[in-house]
């Protein structure tokens, strides 16, 4: 190892030696006997450590520090002694606002018996730089998470969405972005849809017509629609456009829906459709809370508003979800399940399909509910359909375990048994259990775990049908 060199000639220079670096080279400079203890301080001026620096004569160094940098002083002093020459580290000194003060010191030893001389720059300036970079840089994050959890939302909607939906240029006229629903209503391929012309798919005729719906939806900034037929379709459509921004661009969502001759909506004012969108339109977690919601399932269930559902269990409104969650978790999707909903205080039958939505944070499941009329399901109807949904089991015979049929298809007679039960005790609880020969707590449980008790009421109409988990 190298000795290190002799510099015990300038030990009784040390004071003017701090004054000279410190006018040339650094913010602090420190003039310290073999204790570490401070003997003379020298301070660039101005310099916001002056205040208190001038206290420090006499005191040990690392009475100075905070409590976490203290232990750096003393490798500073024991490396001086040991090596003549320290290598740089940060200190942190008290301040008397209370703020930390931020000082990179190297210390030297003048002589084998002389002072150490420790030499700091004031970090503050940077540290400065430093916290807002980091500062700017989770504004960024922030932001860049809102527009990500905007697009996905956005991009979750698309998929479920079951009428045709396309994002539209609103300069060019031409599709940015389309579901696969628009790709078939108007005949083309996903992948040839981007990039054509909004109106590529209506019909000659119509086109001007709609182009001027489009014009007039991007020039006033306000939803417009109209009604147009679609090349190769003996139906017409009802063609919408909603005007929105995205990223300082203007884009228009165009939403078609076929429309059959006898449909009633045919008439209906492009105001009322754009207030009461016919398909509800609901994203929630694996477990079935609700991540977001369209205004059709708001006006579904009357409720006050999207915050008011945001974070509840779909089952609130929707009977018959465990088996739902757990179908379309197995299978990927559960097309077109009967089922019922709660709407301001009372049941009315829907039909509902479930998509699993694999998205890069966490798992989703998209539903689509549309209301249907209610028709009674009589108990022969209930029997055909416990023999269709057990037949549907029998065909996964060989693909899975023999307890897994086994239970589902157990599960499947439970659930009808109990359904029949209510329905002729006409939803007296009381009464179906003693039918079934059970308590009533332990009808409860069973009601909780097949989905057929009902949060408001506690019953869930067994006329309503049940879901066959194995669509």
């Amino acid at each position: 190892m190298t000795e290190p060199t002799d510099l015990s000639a300038l030990s009784h220079l040390a004071p003017e030696l701090a004054r000279t670096i410190v006018s040339v080279a650094s913010d602090i400079a420190l003039v310290l006997d073999a204790d570490g203890v401070i003997l003379n301080v020298a301070l660039q001026s101005p310099s916001a450590a002056a205040p208190i620096a001038g206290d420090w004569v006499g005191k040990r160094w690392s009475e100075t520090a905070t409590g976490e940098t203290r232990s750096k002083i003393e490798q500073l002093l024991h490396e001086a002694t040991v090596n003549g020459l320290s290598r740089r580290r940060e200190v942190n000194h008290l301040s008397a606002t209370g703020d930390d003060i931020p000082v990179a010191y190297a210390a030297v030893r003048l002589g084998k018996n002389g002072p150490v001389l420790a030499v700091g720059r004031d970090l503050r300036a940077i540290a400065s730089i430093q916290q807002r970079f980091v500062e700017t840089q989770q504004q960024m994050e922030r932001e860049y998470w809102q527009h990500r959890q905007a697009e996905s939302r956005y991009r979750l909607l698309f998929q479920v969405a079951t009428d045709a939906v396309m994002v539209v240029d609103a300069e060019s006229l031409s599709v940015v972005d389309a579901n696969r629903a628009a790709a078939q209503l108007f005949d083309f391929p996903l992948d040839r849809l981007l990039g054509k012309s909004a109106v590529a798919g209506i019909e000659p005729q119509s086109r001007n017509a709609v182009e001027e719906m489009l014009a007039t939806a991007r020039a006033n900034g306000r939803p417009a629609e109209i009604r147009a037929r679609i090349i190769g379709k003996t139906t017409s459509a009802s063609i919408s456009a909603i005007p929105f921004r995205s990223d300082s661009k203007m884009l228009l969502l165009v939403r078609s829906r076929a429309i059959a001759a006898d449909d009633p909506s045919a008439a209906t004012p492009f105001a009322a459709l754009v207030e009461r969108i016919p398909d509800a339109v609901v994203i929630t977690d694996s477990s079935g809370r609700i991540l977001s919601a369209n205004a059709g399932f708001l006006n579904l269930c009357a409720a006050s508003g999207e915050n008011s559902v945001m974070g509840k269990s779909l089952a609130d409104w929707v009977g018959d979800l465990p088996s739902i969650i757990k179908d379309v978790r197995r299978h990927g999707i559960a097309p077109r399940v009967g089922s019922s909903i709660r709407a301001g205080g009372k049941r009315v039958g829907v039909e509902v399909t479930a998509t699993l939505l694999e998205d890069q944070d966490q798992e989703c499941i998209g539903f689509t509910i549309r209301r249907v009329e209610s028709t009674h399901v009589d108990r022969n109807e209930s029997i055909g359909d416990l023999a269709a949904s057990i037949a549907k089991v029998m065909l996964r015979v060989g693909r899975e375990a023999l307890p897994e049929l086994v239970g589902e298809t157990t599960s499947l007679m439970e659930r009808h048994v109990i359904a029949q039960a209510l329905e002729r005790c006409v939803g007296d609880h009381t009464g179906a259990a003693q039918l079934l020969r059970i308590t009533a707590a332990q009808l409860e449980q069973k009601l909780r775990q097949h989905g057929l008790s009902d949060p408001a009421s506690g019953f869930s109409d067994p006329a309503s049908g049940f879901s066959d988990p194995s669509s």
